[in-house]
């Protein structure tokens, strides 16, 4: 399976994101919506995602996909593999679906596999991502920023 990878080369240039930030990777076929499954995603839209707004860091594409029918067209061939140590760095992994062993994979890489029920633009994922940074995050959120070293505000103050 051969990998591309397409970033900006300006990304140093622009002004970094403020506070606490995750880095998710988004499941897509046409890089504008949430619209793939784990294992048939030809792209993954890569972006790094804090409480003011977000950035593109990268896109990886895949040559060689599943087709969903859970066999793989040659026997031995793993197609999971480079695509979990392609997302390597990133802390969220949102899709339409993960088989189990492709989800433990992910899990095991420390990757948080979210599966979302309906297909969305990538634009609202993002700003989804970016209010629960900005809001109080949920306990497993707090518990993967909390994984990857990032600090957060306390979901309350202990004077409350």
């Amino acid at each position: 399976m051969t990998t591309r990878r397409l970033s900006i080369a300006d990304a140093d240039a622009a002004p970094p994101l403020a506070g606490p930030k995750i880095r998710i990777a988004i499941a897509t076929q046409d890089m504008k919506g949430l619209n793939a499954h784990f294992g048939s995603a030809r792209r993954f839209a890569v972006y790094d995602v804090s409480a003011a707004g977000w950035a593109f860091v990268e896109a990886v594409d895949f040559s060689d996909v599943s087709d969903e029918s859970g066999k793989h067209r040659t026997e031995g061939d793993d197609r999971i593999g480079p695509k979990v140590a392609a997302l390597a760095g990133c802390q969220i992994l949102f899709c339409l679906a993960i088989g189990g062993p492709s989800a433990a994979k992910v899990v095991s890489a420390r990757i948080h596999p979210i599966k979302v029920p309906a297909p969305a633009p990538i634009e609202e994922v993002l700003e989804r991502t970016r209010a629960m940074l900005a809001g109080s995050p949920p306990p497993w959120l707090r518990k993967l920023l909390a994984e990857a070293g990032v600090a957060t505000k306390p979901a309350f103050d202990a004077e409350d």
